[in-house]
C-alpha cells in the first residue's frame, strides 16, 4: 500500500513538470522594439558655475583718521563723480598737535627777529651803508622765515582739522571717485576710520561700481579648459532671474589654475549684454553655458540603445536580421550631448537597431495588469 502511495505521488509530480514544460513552451517569445539611426545636430556643452559682477568697481577710503562724523548717501544710490557721499570728523593726536603748534611758535619767533633785522639792514641800504648783496641776504632770509611760519600754520590747521582751509577738497569730505551706483556703505556714523597707508589699506567707507557693464565670472574643470577659445559665445542664466538667457562673450581665461576640492578651476571671464527690461545686481549666482563641440545633421543614435563590452568596453548595438533574430554590431561613436551620440561607423540608416532594455512583451503584460 505504501509502495502505491508513493509512486502515484511520483506520477502525479512527473505530471506536474511536463504541464509546466509545456506551459513554457507555448509562451510566446520575447519580442524586442527596434528603431533607425536618424540625422541630428548634436551639441556637446559644459556649465561654468559663478556670478555676475561689475566690470568697474572701487572702494573709497579715506585720507585722513577719524570718526564719520554725516553720511549724506544710501546704498543703491547713482553717484556722479565729485558727489559728496560722507564727512569724517578729525579726532587730532594730542602729541602731534601740541608738536605742531610748537612749531608754529618758533615758526613766530623766527620771523620777528628776522623782521627787525630786515628793517634795519634796510634803513643801512636805503642810507648806502651796505651793498646790495648784503641787503638780498636779509631780505631772503626774512622771506624764508614767513614762509616757514605759513607751512607750520597749514600743518598745523591740518592737524586739527583735517584741512589746510587754503583751497582744494578737504581731507574730511569723502567723495564719489567716479560715477556709478552705490553697492555698499559698510561704515556708520560715528563709526572710527583710519586713513589709506603704506602699512594699512585703509576703512572702506564706500563701494561705487558701475551697473551699465557687467560680467560674469566663473569656473571651469580643467579637462574642460583646453577646450574653450577666447571670444567664444555664452549664454548665461541667473537663478533670480527666470527663463531669460544673457548673451556673453568670453574675453579671460585664466593661465593658472586653483586646487579646489582636489580638482584644478580655472577662472573665466565674459562681458554681459544686458537686457533694459531686467536690472542686474553685483553679486547674483550665475551659470553660463559654453559650447565645447557642434555638429549639425549627422547620423545619430540614442545613447541608452548602446551595449558596451564586458570585458572590452567597447560599444555595439544589435540589428535585426530576421524575425526576433539579431546580430552584434561594433560601432565608432562621435560627440554625443548625453541623450544622442554620434555614429562614425557600423550602422546604417536602414538598419533596425533593437532596443536592449525596452520589451514589447513586458509592456503588453503591463498594459493588461
Amino acid at each position: 500500500m505504501k509502495k502505491v502511495i508513493i509512486f502515484g505521488g511520483i506520477a502525479l509530480v512527473f505530471v506536474a513538470v511536463l504541464i509546466w514544460f509545456g506551459k513554457m513552451n507555448s509562451k510566446a517569445p520575447v519580442q524586442f522594439d527596434t528603431e533607425k539611426a536618424f540625422k541630428a545636430t548634436i551639441v556637446k556643452k559644459t556649465v561654468a558655475t559663478g556670478k555676475v559682477t561689475p566690470l568697474e568697481e572701487i572702494e573709497i577710503k579715506p585720507q585722513i583718521t577719524g570718526i564719520i562724523d554725516k553720511i549724506y548717501l544710501l546704498e543703491g544710490a547713482k553717484v556722479k563723480k565729485g558727489d559728496l557721499i560722507a564727512t569724517v570728523r578729525v579726532v587730532p593726536n594730542e602729541q602731534s598737535l601740541i608738536s605742531a603748534k610748537g612749531r608754529v611758535d618758533n615758526a613766530k619767533i623766527r620771523v620777528n627777529n628776522a623782521e627787525i633785522s630786515y628793517n634795519r639792514n634796510k634803513k643801512l641800504f636805503d642810507k648806502g651803508v651796505i651793498s646790495a648783496s648784503a641787503y638780498e641776504a636779509v631780505e631772503l632770509t626774512y622771506n624764508q622765515a614767513k614762509q616757514d611760519l605759513l607751512n607750520a600754520r597749514n600743518d598745523y590747521q591740518i592737524i586739527r582739522s583735517g584741512s589746510s582751509g587754503t583751497g582744494g577738497m578737504a581731507n574730511t569730505n569723502i567723495r564719489a571717485q567716479m560715477s556709478g551706483t552705490i553697492l555698499q556703505i559698510p561704515v556708520k556714523e560715528g563709526d572710527q576710520v583710519i586713513q589709506s597707508n603704506n602699512f594699512n589699506a585703509g576703512t572702506t567707507i564706500a563701494s561705487i561700481a558701475d551697473m551699465n557693464k557687467m560680467i560674469f565670472e566663473g569656473k571651469v574643470d580643467e579637462a574642460e579648459v583646453g577646450k574653450i577659445k577666447m571670444n567664444i559665445d555664452l549664454d548665461i542664466t541667473l537663478g533670480a532671474v527666470d527663463d531669460k538667457k544673457f548673451p556673453a562673450k568670453l574675453n579671460f581665461i585664466a593661465p593658472k589654475g586653483t586646487e579646489e576640492s582636489g580638482a584644478v578651476q580655472f577662472t573665466i571671464k565674459a562681458d554681459v549684454t544686458l537686457d533694459d527690461n531686467y536690472f542686474l545686481r553685483a553679486g547674483y549666482s550665475a551659470n553660463a553655458e559654453i559650447v565645447l563641440e557642434q555638429k549639425d545633421s549627422v547620423l545619430s543614435i540614442k545613447e541608452s540603445i548602446l551595449q558596451f563590452d564586458k570585458k572590452t568596453d567597447k560599444p555595439f548595438v544589435e540589428i535585426k536580421t530576421g524575425e526576433d533574430t539579431f546580430e552584434r554590431r561594433d560601432v565608432e561613436l562621435g560627440i554625443s550631448d548625453g541623450i544622442n551620440v554620434e555614429i562614425l561607423s557600423g550602422v546604417t540608416a536602414d538598419d533596425e537597431i533593437k532596443i536592449w532594455n525596452k520589451k514589447a512583451k513586458k509592456k503588453e503584460d503591463d498594459e493588461n495588469n
